[in-house]
């Protein structure tokens, strides 16, 4: 895997002029996490000094280069923290803060050191037209602990992506933001989808709306978030009786017409909806499968669709979309990811399908039974990949669907090739050097959602070459993840990471496909 990540240890002895000697180390670490725009503090690099003994110590200077930064003007500004033995970022105090005017940084000061080990934090501030394509890289070039400097024999950090801090606690009244999807439009617009959890960051019910942001520059910048789906008062019901969420978001690629598809809950407070719905049609009974559309790239979309009685079974408990994204298929079909819950309460991932540019709507079969929220992607023309959430942890479930969904059969993937910790995930298929690649997302665990990682495939999914996966963030976050090819040589992700509810990358293709480490 291409894993950033550093850490380097000295050992230093040192007679300060006139004072003891002092015995002490010094280390560097890095974790592989984005520097996002829109976000205060971005720790870039730990420093630990560790002190043997009771004798006076100070540090007196730390010195940084910016050497291998693609461009230092990107930083707006730079500063050292101290949080005394507290290897968390928190409760910090401030060592030094310089605006960036030169590739180097050098901060003077006074902070006396503890017996034991001391913490000192890097972090940046990025301008808000720092470009999402470029990396920061910092190098520890000096520690001084009272009179005598220290020079790490090799400090050379890797480089961190710049990404968006795309949306977090309090952006806009609200309190969480979940379950990204993401498309690139025939325009080449940027349409992303997910959860407004206004109250708290849980599931339905609750008040949640479907919210809408767009870029039209590649995602360099975002446009101001917009509702798409927001069911109000519906019934004489309060909002946080009317929530609906979970979206997936498909362009129908003949035309144009953007589709999302979500779950509305109506009644049933207090209470997980996928848990608590029961069989039935109607919305007091189950959760309701909902579409909007828009025509014009994503600026206005229609009034709700109700298409469940098209597409759940009166004697199921529910059914509704997989969060994400969903496709059109060559031949015109459009298809989002789906699951169900059968007569006996048991989840299926399937999909839903439409012939007639979203006029009727059927599901397909169950491809497995507890499977939930899947994705899909054309692997060969007529022939679509089902990769699920499989509740029996440990890898992802994958089938192959020749018919629509009529019919499945396992893929030789299936509960081996890609580790899951339970939790939703992402695939497309793309197009490099003349041959067809897909790609995938999710926490590369199996057990809590962390390292959030892209992975390639060149053989439709039968392996997932460790040289052509990249470690994005390292960090614990929900996990929840959507790609989408900007252009053919740029890869976007949306995903809830470590730094940010929703956090945006754009990825340079060539990084993934290149055998070489990054």
């Amino acid at each position: 895997m291409k894993h950033i990540c550093t850490f380097i240890l000295i050992t230093c002895f040192v007679v300060s002029c006139g004072r003891p000697k002092i015995q002490f180390e010094t280390s560097v670490s890095q974790k592989t996490v984005p520097v996002l725009i829109g976000k205060e503090h971005n720790v870039a690099l730990r420093i630990r000094i560790h002190i043997d003994d009771n004798k006076e110590a100070a540090l007196r200077r730390l010195r940084f280069s910016t050497q291998g930064t693609t461009d230092w003007q990107d930083i707006e500004t730079t500063a050292v923290y101290y949080t005394g033995q507290s290897d968390v970022f928190q409760d910090h105090v401030l060592f030094g803060f310089v605006q960036p005017g030169a590739a180097a940084y050098t901060f003077n000061a006074a902070q006396t050191l503890k017996p034991g080990d001391n913490y000192f934090w890097l972090s940046v501030k990025l301008k808000p037209e720092a470009d999402i394509l470029h990396k920061i890289r910092f190098h520890c070039l000096e520690a001084k602990v009272n009179a005598v400097s220290v020079t790490p024999v090799d400090s050379a950090a890797c480089p961190l992506r710049i990404g968006h801090a795309f949306r977090n606690k309090g952006d806009d009244g609200s309190a969480a933001f979940r379950i990204p999807g993401l498309i690139t439009t025939r325009k080449g617009t940027l349409v992303a989808v997910y959860d407004i959890r206004w109250l708290n960051s849980g599931d339905l019910q609750g008040d949640i709306d479907v919210g809408v942001s767009r870029s039209t520059d590649k995602g360099q910048t975002w446009l101001p978030m917009q509702k798409a789906m927001d069911m109000g008062e519906w019934g004489g019901l309060p909002q946080d009786q009317n929530g609906i969420g979970d979206p997936s978001i498909l362009e129908d690629g003949q035309t144009g017409r953007l589709w999302i598809a979500a779950l509305w809950a109506h009644g049933k407070p207090g209470t997980h909806l996928f848990r608590s719905s029961e069989p039935g049609m109607t919305p007091s009974e189950t959760g309701q499968f909902v579409l909007v559309y828009s025509d014009d790239d994503g600026v206005t979309w229609s009034g709700p669709v109700n298409i469940t009685p098209q597409v759940k079974k009166p004697e199921w408990y529910i059914c509704f979309q997989g969060p994400g994204m969903g496709i059109t298929m060559q031949d015109g079909t459009l298809v989002f990811p789906a699951q169900f819950k059968d007569k006996d309460d048991m989840p299926h991932s399937t999909l839903i399908y439409s012939k007639d540019r979203g006029q009727t709507w059927q599901t397909g079969t169950g491809a497995r039974s507890n499977t939930t929220e899947a994705q899909v992607a054309e692997i060969e023309p007529g022939v679509l990949m089902l990769n699920m959430r499989d509740n029996r942890g440990g890898s992802r479930a994958v089938s192959i669907t020749r018919d629509l969904g009529k019919t499945w059969e396992e893929h030789p993937s299936s509960r081996s090739a890609l580790r899951e910790p339970v939790c939703m995930a992402s695939l497309i298929k793309t197009n490099h050097a003349g041959k067809d690649i897909l790609l995938f997302s999710n926490p590369n665990t199996e057990k809590g959602r962390y390292n959030m990682t892209i992975k390639t495939s060149f053989d439709h999914g039968l392996t997932w070459p460790e040289e052509n996966q990249l470690l994005l963030d390292e960090g614990n976050g929900w996990g929840y993840s959507c790609l989408t090819m900007i252009d053919p040589e740029t890869v976007g992700i949306l995903y809830e990471g470590s730094g940010s509810h929703l956090c945006f990358q754009a990825i340079p293709l060539c990084d993934l496909v290149d055998n070489k480490k990054k």
